[in-house]
C-alpha cells in the first residue's frame, strides 16, 4: 500500500462462471483498500473496534465500468473525500493498468459497540487523512 493504492491479483474464487469478477467480489476488494489506506495512515481499525469504535458501511454507490478477469492484477485507489462529525466519506477506484474498472463512493458511520452513532475519534482528525 502506497499513497492510497493497494495492488492485488484476482483469484479464481473472485470470479463467476463466465470467468469475470463477480460483482459482489469487488466489495471485499474495496473493504481491503479502505482498511489498508487507514493502516498506512497509522489507524488500526481492529484496535479501534476493541476500544469500542467501529465503522460499518452505511451507504455504497458503485459504478461498474469494465470487468476484471481471473489472474488480472488490479489496483484499488482509496482517498477520503470528507471526514464528518460521525462519518467517513471515501472515494475509491479499481483499475487494471490505466483501465478504470469501477468507481465507488462509500460512507462509513462511526458507532459504538451498541451501534449508536458517536463522534469520530480525535486522533483521526489529527492524522489529517483527508
Amino acid at each position: 500500500m502506497s499513497n492510497g493504492h493497494l495492488e492485488k491479483r484476482i483469484y479464481y474464487h473472485d470470479t463467476d462462471c463466465g470467468g469475470v469478477v463477480y460483482y459482489a467480489s469487488y466489495l471485499k476488494h474495496l473493504e481491503e483498500g479502505r482498511t489498508e489506506f487507514l493502516r498506512a495512515k497509522g489507524i488500526d481499525i481492529g484496535e479501534l473496534a476493541r476500544q469500542g469504535t467501529i465503522f460499518p458501511v452505511i451507504r455504497l454507490e458503485v459504478d461498474y465500468k469494465s470487468p476484471a478477469r481471473y489472474a488480472d492484477v488490479i489496483r484499488i485507489i482509496t482517498s477520503v473525500e470528507k471526514l464528518g462529525h460521525a462519518s467517513i466519506h471515501f472515494e475509491q477506484e479499481i483499475k487494471r493498468g490505466d483501465d478504470l474498472l469501477l468507481k465507488a463512493k462509500v460512507v462509513c458511520a462511526c458507532v459504538d459497540a451498541g451501534l449508536k452513532a458517536k463522534p469520530i475519534p480525535a486522533e483521526l482528525f489529527k492524522l489529517k487523512i483527508v
